[in-house]
């Protein structure tokens, strides 16, 4: 039994990441990459416009963003409100889930945050050694 298996069993879910047809998958994909991640970050600090948003994650195309936030509310993890306003308001917050995922993601970006020193020495030790970049 190799520790994926193992993982699954002792914790007695029903999906498996680790397994290649598991909808989690999807799921953790729309998470971890970089404008999910982000974008989920952001809404931690509170409910956000659609341009406020894309101000806060610095980079992140008006495409790429409006993609993100549809995996994003596909997944629960996401509330659209929009308002029947003139202009059309539409604000973005984190759902219950939402809010569970990302705390733990923002645990996970603190401590990248918080090593980086370590990071760059790394990075420079091997740059160093293989004479790249």
């Amino acid at each position: 039994m190799d520790i994926a298996q193992e993982r699954t069993e002792d914790r007695n879910l029903p999906f498996d990441v680790f397994a290649r047809a598991c909808p989690s998958r999807g799921t953790l994909e729309h998470v971890t990459g970089r404008w999910g991640g982000l974008t989920l970050g952001a809404l931690h600090e509170g409910s956000l416009r659609f341009n406020e948003l894309r101000r806060r994650v610095d980079g992140v195309s008006e495409k790429m963003l409006s993609q993100t936030l549809h995996a994003l509310e596909r997944d629960g993890l996401v509330h659209r409100e929009a308002q029947p306003t003139n202009p059309p308001r539409v604000d973005y917050e984190l759902t219950p889930l939402g809010r569970e995922v990302a705390e733990r993601l923002l645990s996970l970006i603190h401590c990248v945050e918080e090593r980086m020193d370590d990071v760059l020495a790394a990075r420079e030790r091997y740059d160093g050694m293989r004479g790249t970049f």
